[in-house]
């Protein structure tokens, strides 16, 4: 009867407090993505060998795909010393620290007490002792105290919960971390690649216009051109060498940036320079299936963090809400207690006891009921971050689809005119040896199909970038793979 009297107004308060509910995402998905364009004509045989490689792109390692050890190497470099990871990893350690300490709460806990002191009686307040007392005396004890919170409305099992979702989320979190660090490596490499074979065609493209203008300066000199061709054939000639300073510096800036993504140290910073060998002609990236499901965008860590943050404010919700009912705590001690330290553990000297402690907050002036609502506020938050979480990631995928169709019709079309473009210098060339045009209709072929040239090449760079895009929007690729369990 005293039990049920004690309850009652626990319960008759907890009723007075509007329970906040709890609310789940529901993000609208279609059953599938836009589906690619097919590839274009002549690279049928090239796609097949992509695709191939394609379905084996796992999550971890989707740089694979490219088939470039010089980028799985660099990868391999940044993932061990880049210190954002290791920032990530050292959140997830303390993540995982306080996900034991507030899982302990479950437990009994248990102290070993040890005591000794030496005290002096007064005389004073103590006149009607019986002569004979000792002034000094001695109090040795030695004992152990347990107590124990029974978990009867689940706060302790709903903040454990809490903490588990944060651990989640701090590890999702550090996934970002390092699909970003991945895709940045990726798009450096893949400039640096591009410059560097920038360089390439300019510094032969530089040759052979700085033996053409040697040529018309001594076609000068015999009388056959006149000088305006020998200054037009020396501008040319300069405009390449300013380009060519110009790529160089954009290529240091890039290397710059490339080994602070390796984590390299100032001194190694320095010493980094892409070599000549490592450079190779930029290969089209895989082919992307059709069909692809929208499932795939939960695999993305940044919503499945954003997913377990609205987890933990759930879970801290039921916390709160536990906070308006009693606690019960058992405790007990064992131990024993004596004037000499030779009689501790005499069988006299023992003692022990047991209790229950059974409380309620009967008033705190609101605190339990703010908390609550404070504590659906943030799910409120958690649910609105979810929601603009999943459809950023959506405009990404979107994003990236229209980037890799569209990047890759640029460079079919810019591969044509470099064909176009290179037969029109050679008859260009023809033309004027056999004297039916001017130096003026060569130097403006070769421009033509020098810039040309440039553009097939960032638009193969823009190609890879793209591909390198769609595999962090989608989550780290497009293999559909098993699902794995949340809860660990």
């Amino acid at each position: 009867m005293i039990k049920r009297l004690g309850i009652l107004p626990a319960l008759a308060l907890a009723g007075c407090v509007s329970m906040p509910a709890i609310k789940q995402p529901a993000p609208e998905l279609p059953a599938a993505w836009p589906e690619p364009l097919p590839a274009p004509a002549g690279t049928s045989a090239e796609g097949k060998a992509n695709s191939e490689t394609s379905s084996q792109a796992m999550t971890q390692a989707w740089w694979r795909i490219f088939n470039d050890p010089q980028l799985d190497r660099l990868m391999d470099e940044a993932l061990a010393g880049s210190q954002d990871l290791k920032l990530a990893a050292a959140r997830v350690l303390e993540a995982e620290a306080n996900l034991r300490s507030t899982g302990a709460a479950l437990l009994p806990e248990v102290d070993a007490t040890v005591t000794a002191s030496r005290n002096r009686r007064s005389l004073q307040t103590s006149p009607l002792l019986p002569a004979g007392t000792p002034t000094h005396y001695n109090n040795f004890g030695a004992g152990l105290q347990a107590s124990y919170e029974v978990d009867l409305w689940g706060r302790i099992r709903a903040s454990t919960d809490s903490a588990r979702a944060d651990l989640l989320a701090t590890r999702y979190a550090g996934e970002v971390v390092r699909q970003t660090l991945t895709q940045n490596v990726a798009q450096a490499w893949f400039n640096l690649n591009a410059l560097g074979l920038r360089e390439r065609l300019t510094r032969e493209t530089l040759a052979n216009r700085v033996d053409a203008a040697r040529l018309t300066e001594r076609r000068f000199e015999v009388g056959t051109v006149s000088e305006f061709e020998v200054r037009q054939a020396q501008a040319e000639a300069a405009a390449l060498e300013s380009q060519l300073a110009q790529i160089d510096q954009q290529a240091r800036l890039q290397e710059n940036a490339l080994g602070v993504l390796l984590g390299r140290s100032p001194r190694a910073l320095v010493q980094l320079r892409i070599q000549a060998e490592d450079l190779k002609a930029l290969a089209p990236p895989p082919e992307i299936p059709a069909g692809l499901p929208s499932e795939l965008l939960q695999r993305r860590p940044d919503l499945r963090q954003a997913e377990a943050s609205l987890a933990s404010t759930q879970a801290s919700i039921r916390e709160a809400r536990a906070a308006l009912f009693p606690s019960l705590t058992l405790t007990g001690n064992l131990g024993s207690a004596s004037a000499s330290l030779s009689d501790l553990f005499s069988g006299p000297s023992m003692a022990w006891g047991l209790g229950a402690n059974l409380a309620q907050s009967l008033f705190n002036g609101g605190r339990t009921e703010a908390a609550i609502q404070a504590r659906s506020a943030r799910q409120d938050q958690a649910l609105a971050a979810y929601e603009s979480t999943a459809r950023q990631a959506f405009r990404e995928v979107l994003d990236a689809l229209v980037a890799h169709r569209q990047t890759r019709e640029i460079w079919a079309a810019e591969g044509k005119r470099v064909e176009a473009l290179a037969r029109a210098t050679q008859l260009a060339e023809s033309r004027f040896n056999a004297g039916a045009a001017s130096q003026l209709d060569v130097l403006d072929a070769q421009r033509n199909l020098y810039q040309a040239q440039q553009n097939a090449i960032d638009a193969s760079r823009a190609r890879l970038s793209a591909a390198a895009s769609l595999v962090k929007a989608l989550g780290g690729g497009w293999q559909d793979q098993p699902q794995t369990d949340r809860s660990r």
